[in-house]
């Protein structure tokens, strides 16, 4: 940060990080939960030419993702969520992106990674929600979340009032189920053989104290518990309780996530909406099923969203909100 000769020059300082424009119909300010340590920091972004308009809690993916849809462990950055942000308030809808426990600014409410839990990010959830639902800027919550946050956001309504929820690119099966897939056909046989062991373990929540080291990065003891937790939770189960209006949306052309895990949610919640988009990827843009171009996409930051998943998506939340805000 740097540090200014002028109390006034200061003052300007801060009003622009605070409140900052970021297009002519919307404003974009700071906004967190929680105290302390426990502090998490996201962004808000509110369109002026509505009043008291619903507000859509977005919720990142796995990993290191921050609030705009990147993570440091990439080359460049794709702004997916931020896009995605900013296409909303263009259609009428507030919204809050955040970063999670320990990543971007909210690094320092991660902690010890053997305390983490994954209702301890589900908890997080629910804590945005409460906040957004008395806030009274905002006529209502809806809840998107993207990839892993998908999951996130459906424990989360189960307990909280919310006007929708919106799976992209969601599992429904467990954690271990898909982890043991996408590694089937990637480890020899001898350690395809440890790992379904650990993952058999895990799934009973039985602690595996000898991970070889070629497994130590997935299965290290620090995060063995954050693990079990994980593999606990089902999300074509959970999907089945909702009573809110839901849509599931999954690109054909996502590298990560599969078809067949929407088909799932939607046979589970047969009230929910399905949309499978044509050429949509994981991060919600139009990308052939070309590996280099599917690749390069989670860098660019050029690549804007689809334009049919953000008319469906648009068209849902009109409907889903539309009672509350009539």
């Amino acid at each position: 940060m740097r540090f200014f000769s002028t109390l006034q020059r200061c003052a300007c300082l801060l009003l622009l990080l605070v409140w900052m424009p970021v297009h002519a119909e919307f404003i974009q300010s700071t906004i967190t939960v929680g105290e302390g340590v426990n502090t998490l920091y996201g962004s808000v972004l509110i369109p002026g030419h509505k009043t008291k308009p619903p507000v859509v809690l977005i919720i990142a993916g796995s990993g290191p993702t921050d609030r705009d849809g990147n993570s440091p462990a990439l080359p460049g950055k794709n702004n997916s969520l931020q896009m995605l942000a900013e296409e909303l308030a263009i259609a009428g809808f507030a919204s809050v992106r955040y970063d999670k426990r320990g990543v971007g600014e909210s690094f320092a409410a991660g902690g010890a990674e053997e305390n983490l839990r994954f209702q301890t990010y589900v908890g997080d959830v629910q804590a945005w929600i409460k906040q957004l639902s008395s806030d009274p800027r905002f006529g209502g919550v809806a809840v998107i979340g993207h990839s892993e946050g998908s999951t996130l956001g459906l424990l989360a309504v189960l307990d909280s009032p919310v006007l929708a929820y919106v799976s992209i690119a969601g599992p429904a099966q467990s954690a271990a189920k898909i982890l043991r897939a996408q590694l089937a056909s990637k480890l020899p046989a001898d350690l395809a053989k440890i790992n379904e062991s650990i993952l058999s373990s895990m799934e009973k929540s039985e602690f595996v104290k000898d991970v070889p080291a070629p497994l130590l990065a997935l299965y290290r003891p620090s995060v063995q518990n954050y693990l079990m937790s994980w593999f606990q939770v089902v999300p074509a189960d959970a999907i089945k309780k909702l009573a809110m209006p839901v849509a599931i949306f999954q690109g054909d052309t996502d590298i990560q996530v599969g078809v067949s895990q929407a088909v799932l949610l939607a046979q589970a919640q047969p009230k929910a909406e399905l949309h499978v988009v044509k050429g949509m990827n994981h991060i919600m843009k139009s990308v052939p099923a070309d590996n280099a171009q599917q690749v390069a996409s989670y860098s660019d930051p050029n690549l804007v969203l689809d334009a049919d998943f953000l008319k469906k998506l648009v068209a849902f939340l009109k409907k889903a909100c539309a009672t509350k805000n009539a």
